[in-house]
C-alpha cells in the first residue's frame, strides 16, 4: 500500500473531483432548466455532462499525461543518456565489489542482478578508456 501511496492518493483526488464536478453540475443544470422553464431531464444532463466532462479531458487531462509520461518515457526512460551515468557508476560499484570481494565477487553481482531484475548487463567502459585502467 505504502509503494503506491501516490497513485492512491492520486486515484482519490480524481474521484472525489470527478464526483464534486457532477454534483455541482446536477445542481447548475437544474438551476438553468428552471430559469428557462424547462422540464428537468437526467438524460438531457447526462449528455451534458459527459460532453463537458470529456471535452475539459480532451483539452487539460490528455495534454498533461501526454506531457508527463511521453516526456518522461522518451526523454529519460528511453533516451541513452540516461541511463549513462547509472551504468558508470554501476560498473564502478561492479570494480570495487570484485576488488573487496575477490572470488565471491561475481557470484554477489549476479544474486543482486538478479534480486533486481537486471537483465541488461553490466556497463562497459567506452572505447577510449580500455586499456588505461
Amino acid at each position: 500500500m505504502k509503494r503506491y501511496a501516490y497513485g492512491w492518493i492520486t486515484a482519490l483526488f480524481f474521484l472525489v473531483s470527478i464526483a464534486a464536478h457532477w454534483i455541482f453540475g446536477w445542481y447548475a443544470f437544474v438551476e438553468e432548466a428552471r430559469e428557462h422553464g424547462q422540464l428537468v431531464e437526467v438524460g438531457s444532463y447526462l449528455v451534458e455532462m459527459g460532453r463537458d466532462t470529456f471535452e475539459n479531458w480532451q483539452s487539460e487531462f490528455l495534454q498533461l499525461i501526454w506531457q508527463v509520461v511521453g516526456l518522461a518515457y522518451f526523454l529519460y526512460v528511453g533516451s541513452p543518456a540516461s541511463k549513462e551515468n547509472d551504468d558508470r557508476l554501476e560498473a564502478k560499484v561492479d570494480e570495487l565489489m570484485k576488488l573487496v570481494g575477490g572470488e565471491k565477487a561475481e557470484a554477489m553481482i549476479a544474486a543482486i542482478d538478479e534480486r533486481y531484475l537486471r537483465t541488461h548487463g553490466h556497463a562497459q567502459p567506452h572505447a577510449h578508456d580500455v586499456g588505461h585502467e
